[in-house]
């Protein structure tokens, strides 16, 4: 693998952080340690995201015939590595182009993509994604929520259950819902949802993560209709895996872990107490990031290449989430004040999104779980 970037990554890398240093306010590092579902993040990305849509950045990997430019992956990391240091000013709406947009684009009939597509393209839209459940948690094989066709009309379901941990819940205007359809433990299939169907209740889950990220979501006999389905009845897990694979590696979490490092370090050296043990620590925390970040790498080269993602997927999302632990226990142990310090407000936001990384896009337990099958062939 060659790991420079090519001069064109390079000038979309600084055309980005110019356009970053145009359109973000001045308190915008207070507003991003709030978190990407509070309400003034998410009024934030409404303005911002148009913004970069309008500079072709918003979705540039999609193919053009969908509104995108038919740039690479790679382009879209960069672009993602850059907000995601930045305190990721497209709040919610990462989701859209990192992978319920290229989800759709898979398996979405015309009248989805029609729909959804162009929504995501205008910056405009919130989802949330329906998929753990407090009886299974991260096991998406033990779900219970039903989605079950009326005898009256073959056309409709009505889904009952309930859905634990949803970010962005509250705001949402669609809800990306896995449900079954049948008896067995597979016979699951994917619903693209309006938020604002009778029966769903949302209630919010207080947490140290922040306001607006983790909610309840309760289904009582919602209606969704079969136009609404994404993919075939019952086929649910390819489409699940398909998109699971982007958001695995979707948020490069290590951006802004490397940024927190680097701004505990240079504490440390103004204050002249940077140690042999402490660099020790930082160089160990490094060393996560760095190895975390090539993974990554190797599942996007994988995807560019056509080839299969055989678990790297999962080992790079485990790495991440050793990654941000790493960084996030360094600062505790040698600049804890930083979490407190009106100077460095990127520091806390770093802190709340490492605790949520571990159980994001399923939990870190999972993923060992993948490798140990996917990987070491051990069938667990």
């Amino acid at each position: 693998m060659e790991f420079g970037w090519t001069e064109e990554q390079d000038a979309l890398r600084a055309r980005l952080k110019a356009f970053l240093a145009a359109n973000l306010p001045d308190d915008w590092e207070t507003t991003a340690s709030l978190s990407p579902g509070s309400q003034a993040v998410t009024d934030f990305s409404k303005v911002f995201c148009p913004k970069l849509a309008e500079e072709g950045l918003l979705a540039s990997h999609w193919p053009r015939e969908h509104g995108g430019n038919g740039a690479t992956a790679w382009d879209h990391f960069v672009i993602g590595e850059v907000l995601w240091e930045a305190g990721e000013p497209r709040g919610p709406q990462y989701y859209n182009v990192n992978w319920i947009g290229p989800t759709i684009l898979a398996y979405g009939s015309e009248e989805q993509k029609a729909l959804h597509l162009s929504r995501m393209l205008k910056g405009d839209v919130i989802w949330c994604q329906g998929f753990s459940e407090p009886s299974g948690g991260s096991d998406l094989g033990g779900i219970r929520t039903k989605a079950e066709k009326t005898e009256e009309d073959g056309n409709r379901y009505l889904v009952n259950g309930q859905k634990i941990w949803t970010s962005y819940a509250r705001l949402a205007e669609f809800c990306f819902l896995v449900a079954k359809t049948g008896p067995a433990r597979r016979d699951v299939s994917v619903f693209l949802l309006p938020m604002d169907r009778p029966g769903i209740t949302v209630r919010p889950i207080a947490s140290v993560v922040g306001d607006g990220d983790l909610h309840e979501v309760f289904f009582d006999d919602v209606e969704v209709f079969e136009h609404e389905r994404l993919g075939a009845e019952g086929k649910g897990w390819e489409v699940i895996r398909y998109s699971l694979d982007y958001e695995r590696v979707g948020i490069p979490r290590y951006a802004l872990a490397l940024r927190t490092l680097n701004r505990a370090v240079a504490e440390l050296q103004d204050e002249d107490c940077f140690v042999p043990e402490a660099e020790l620590a930082a160089a160990t925390a490094l060393t996560a990031c760095e190895a975390a970040r090539m993974l990554v790498y190797e599942t996007v080269d994988k995807r560019m290449r056509g080839r299969p993602d055989t678990g790297s997927a999962s080992m790079a999302r485990y790495a991440v989430v050793c990654a941000e632990r790493a960084v996030a226990d360094f600062v505790l142990d040698w600049t804890p004040h930083l979490f407190t310090s009106n100077d460095a407000p990127m520091v806390a936001t770093h802190h709340k999104r490492a605790i949520a990384a571990g159980l994001a896009a399923g939990a870190a337990e999972i993923q060992l779980n993948l490798v140990a099958r996917d990987v070491l062939g051990l069938g667990v």
